[in-house]
């Protein structure tokens, strides 16, 4: 496993810095050492918030300004050792509505991202976390990064085409990069205002509430839920690889569970909430991929990581988080 005391002294920044993934890299890093610069731009309903950085707010920089902003970009990658960029659009259920936010920022601001590391900071290393949606329904389980990749939406569009700009930047300028693809990421600092980003917490917040969680379909698909401080883990271990650089690397859990066995732990832990099954929406009818569980072999071989964390253990830390800071939630 990788020597996170290597992160000591580095300097870091974190675009989407303030989100649900962001601010937890955040706040290991500061433990480890780094000295810590988050962007965000604070878009409504983003995930963005700042009571996720309360336990290191005087100890890290926040810039709130947008990828997209070449000139912001041009400055803030400047004598960075790492990047690691999470900022994007990231709900492929609004992307079905409105194609244009995932463009903007998935695409321009990759690319934007990537030519100020080329012009002001060539030997960064900057980490990519992108969705296991990239690959679309799967045709063999479970999915390997040699899977091909045919996404159902714009939104996993437009994170693959970000990746592919990125391994460009890697193979023809010499910027290095790291490529993930992670599943379902549930836990703390996750937005719960509406149910389009992170199932497993909607139905955290729906238990907690006392609301009855509806299972669409008849609750068997097969999904891979990944606690929070394990993808942290992965992201981390994966900057720190040589190994890793210009790879693309599964992070996901090779243990799948079904929808129903999800919610019924939910509700056994939080001893609230109830359920019913539901008919899919049309447009999650229209994204629906059917079972999925993530391949790890790769990033086992490639840098020695795999999740420890159970997702019983998982869902009791995260209903506890949202039990006693609710209020900066939902």
């Amino acid at each position: 496993m990788a020597n996170y005391s290597e992160y000591k002294g580095k300097n870091v920044l974190i675009t989407g810095g303030l989100g649900f993934i962001g601010s937890s890299l955040a706040i290991k890093l500061v433990e480890f050492g780094a000295r810590v610069t988050l962007l965000d731009a604070m878009i409504p309903n983003y995930g963005g918030n700042l009571f996720n950085i309360k336990p290191i707010k005087d100890k890290v920089k926040v810039n709130f300004s947008n990828i997209t902003d070449a000139n912001s970009m041009n400055y803030l990658v400047q004598e960075k050792d790492y990047i690691f960029h999470c900022a994007g659009q990231v709900c492929h259920v609004m992307s079905l509505t409105d194609p244009f936010p995932d463009i903007e920022y998935n695409i321009k601001g990759t690319a934007i991202l990537m030519e100020s590391c080329k012009r002001n900071n060539p030997n960064v290393k900057v980490i990519k976390t992108g969705t296991r949606g990239q690959y679309g329904a799967a045709v063999h389980l479970p999915v390997s990064e040699e899977a091909h990749t045919n996404p159902k939406g714009i939104y996993e569009i437009s994170n693959l085409t970000a990746e592919k700009i990125m391994k460009v930047y890697n193979d023809i300028h010499q910027v290095k990069t790291v490529l993930l693809r992670l599943t379902n990421i549930y836990g703390p600092r996750s937005q719960m205002k509406h149910s389009r980003f992170g199932v497993v917490n909607w139905f955290v917040r729906q238990a907690i509430d006392g609301e009855k969680i509806k299972i669409f379909g008849d609750g068997k698909i097969l999904r891979d839920f990944l606690y929070i401080d394990d993808c942290v883990d992965a992201i981390l271990s994966s900057a720190l690889s040589k190994d890793a650089v210009g790879e693309i690397l599964n992070v996901g859990v090779d243990n799948p569970t079904t929808f129903m066995e999800l919610v019924e732990i939910i509700i056994k832990l939080a001893k609230s909430g109830s359920w019913e099954f539901a008919e899919f929406s049309p447009e999650r009818k229209a994204q629906e991929p059917g079972d999925f569980y993530s391949d790890i072999t790769k990033i086992k071989n490639k840098i020695g990581w795999q999740p420890k964390i159970s997702l019983e253990e998982g869902l009791n830390k995260t209903i506890d988080y949202y039990r006693a800071y609710k209020k900066h939630y939902w």
